[in-house]
């Protein structure tokens, strides 16, 4: 369709789902919860949106921290969010969750007179329908008068300006009104009078998706192809039932009398983990499939590899697959019927589903510990008040732009760290203790890296390495275990790894020292998502270790060159060698900004204005050099964003 920017508009509940951490206990016993957006239509939009959809959401959250939450992480995905509407009066939803079993998935809705529920007629923009080239709604939006009448008007806009029309039943009785709080894993009750309502506008549909179930109370009846055949009576939408480890199938015209009769997709064979939210990655890939008009075999295969993702992972929503991860596994296959066991398939759901684009990096790095604790006048709490001004700095030069960051630990510079929060800075927050050979950590990573599960998701975990590919067995095997603990530890509290290795400060280098010791890196199965590294002196140097570094890891982020406190002349030719590979994003120093303005604050010879404004003054001179420095190497100059200059 000309004219469309959109690809699909979901249409109903939003919710924040806490998530039980621990599996195989009751929900009471739950000790950790983690967080997520929920709800069918917003986990479709984002599930979409990931198999690269231009998707968006209608919905309603509340004013707080959790509506915010949900809008920011739609944000995050790709989803379009002008349709969600912030309710000033209500709560946003939130569901409590848990994985008991392969069979039992406990759940409590908190729902009453929540903010989605609020949706109205008023929340329909028709210009914004037009947009689209689909609309999909679900059944619990139907329920409710208030609701329904926005459904309906949304249904119509969209008939009226040739989009397509979708309803995913998805039934939850006691959504409904049918069962107690205390039921919300249940999946069907009978009621004549939902199957009336929902019977009432199944001809508006152009597809209509559920399970056996759900078309019972669509159909009336407990028989599924007695079910099939009263929803056929009532609409000529193409059905597809979805049959849990046996598939699902899809009807465009009469029902047969066998559901194995109509139309297929292969099935993958895997290990059922966690069934919630299984159907509305389903419902993402098959919307994926009918949108791209391929075959149903082919809409189906999509639909049901996104499905089988979700029961193999934790979560929702962060389960489903993106684009690519989707292609390469049905071009690869099932290794393991456990996927989030499967560390290739992990990797790469990993890196193509991180938030967040970091093309252009510019960061001031003041994570600096050991240099400024031996400047002479400097004591925790000084040294803490003027890593304040570094951020000051920081955020003067960024002027709230794109492509900047900091560099900044938690022992000596909380404050700023904590300050730095929702800035829109890249924040690396470094773990190693200062100049230890092999690698020791921060106190507070704690004996089991424990630490780690304080940190807010926006931390990236930097760590320092001085290694070389001539030192011992003994010592790189003390530096690997550490360093493969570490990068399981950030991963496993959904922290992104920044890897720096400095090898000139252990031996004598050549333009394959590096690229040694990332080859061994990743062979040990650690995929940083940052390189941090030293500045090379020749070309070759560079595009070896860039090399090495995509051989093994296509979706890293990339490499940020550091400074190791040169002079600003000095590291304008490095960054002139630097910039001209792709893979290098950008910069982290810190001394040459900081440096000798850090000696003469320290010794009260300088006040914090003017202390702010010359390290602003340098890193703005910085950022200039690199902006130059990229746009004059080859093919890179429509690359180059403006820089502010403080």
């Amino acid at each position: 369709m000309t004219g469309k920017t959109l690809d699909v508009i979901t249409i109903g509940r939003s919710s924040v789902d806490l998530y039980g951490a621990q599996v195989g206990g009751r929900l009471e016993d739950m000790g950790s919860f983690q967080k997520y957006i929920g709800g069918s239509p917003t986990n479709m939009a984002a599930g979409t949106a990931r198999l690269g959809l231009r998707s968006a959401l209608i919905t309603r959250v509340g004013d707080e921290h959790m509506g915010r939450f949900i809008r920011e992480e739609l944000s995050r995905e790709g989803v379009d969010v002008r349709g969600v509407v912030t309710d000033p009066e209500r709560l946003t939803a939130l569901v409590i969750l848990g994985i008991r079993d392969q069979e039992q998935f406990p759940l409590i809705f908190y729902r009453t007179d929540c903010a989605d529920m609020a949706l109205c007629e008023d929340d329909i923009v028709p210009s914004f329908i037009a947009e689209s080239r689909a609309v999909v709604a679900t059944g619990t939006h139907l329920s409710h008068a208030r609701t329904e009448a926005a459904v309906l008007k949304a249904l119509r806009l969209a008939r009226e300006t040739g989009a397509q029309t979708a309803l995913d039943i998805d039934y939850r009785p006691n959504l409904w009104g049918l069962a107690g709080h205390g039921a919300g894993e249940s999946r069907f009750i009978e009621s004549a009078a939902v199957t009336a309502k929902l019977q009432a506008h199944l001809h508006l549909f152009d597809l209509i998706v559920g399970t056996e179930e759900e078309f019972h109370i669509a159909g009336g009846s407990t028989n599924t192809v007695e079910a099939l055949r009263a929803v056929r009576a009532v609409s000529q939408a193409h059905l597809v039932c979805k049959r849990g480890a046996r598939g699902a199938v899809a009807f465009t015209g009469e029902i047969p009398d066998s559901l194995d009769d109509g139309e297929t997709g292969p099935g993958f064979p895997i290990e059922v983990f966690n069934v919630l939210g299984a159907g509305d990655g389903f419902m993402s890939g098959l919307l994926k499939g009918w949108l791209d008009n391929e075959p149903w075999p082919v809409a189906l295969k999509y639909a049901n590899a996104c499905g089988a993702f979700a029961v193999s992972r934790h979560g929702c929503t962060p389960a489903y697959p993106s684009l690519e991860e989707l292609t390469y596994f049905l071009n690869r296959g099932v290794k393991t019927p456990a996927l989030r066991k499967d560390p290739d398939l992990e990797q790469i759901h990993w890196s193509t589903n991180r938030h967040g684009v970091w093309d252009h990096m510019r960061v001031f790095a003041f994570d600096h510990r050991k240099q400024l604790e031996e400047m002479e006048g400097a004591t925790p709490e000084k040294i803490g008040a003027f890593k304040l001004l570094c951020l000051q700095a920081a955020e003067q030069v960024a002027d709230g732009g794109p492509g900047y960051g900091i560099l900044c630990d938690n022992r000596l510079g909380r404050d700023a760290l904590y300050r730095a929060a929702g800035t829109g800075l890249w924040i690396g927050r470094p773990v190693e203790w200062p100049g230890s050979r092999p690698l020791m950590l921060e106190p507070e990573i704690g004996p089991d890296f424990g630490g780690l599960s304080e940190w807010p998701l926006e931390h990236v975990v930097k760590v320092l390495c001085f290694c070389h590919p001539d030192d011992d067995a003994q010592m790189w095997a003390q530096q690997e275990e550490t360093l493969l603990r570490l990068f399981t530890a950030a991963r496993r509290n959904r922290l992104e790894f920044l890897l720096e290795v400095i090898p000139s400060k252990v031996a004598p280098v050549d333009d394959d020292t590096t690229a040694r010791i990332i080859d061994r890196i990743y062979a040990l199965g650690i995929s940083p998502d940052w390189w941090k590294l030293e500045p090379f002196k020749t070309d070759a140097a560079w595009t070896r270790a860039c090399d090495a570094i995509t051989r093994h890891d296509p979706y890293v982020r990339g490499v940020v060159v550091l400074g190791l406190d040169a002079p600003a002349e000095e590291l304008a030719q490095s960054f002139a060698l630097a910039a001209r590979q792709s893979l290098v994003k950008g910069f982290a120093v810190g001394r040459t900004i900081f440096g000798s303005v850090a000696r003469a604050w320290l010794r009260e010879e300088l006040g914090d204005t003017d202390a702010v404004t010359e390290m602003a003054r340098r890193f703005s001179h910085l950022c200039r050099i690199w902006d130059e420095a990229r746009a004059a190497a080859p093919g890179e100059a429509d690359r180059t964003p403006q820089t502010t200059v403080a």
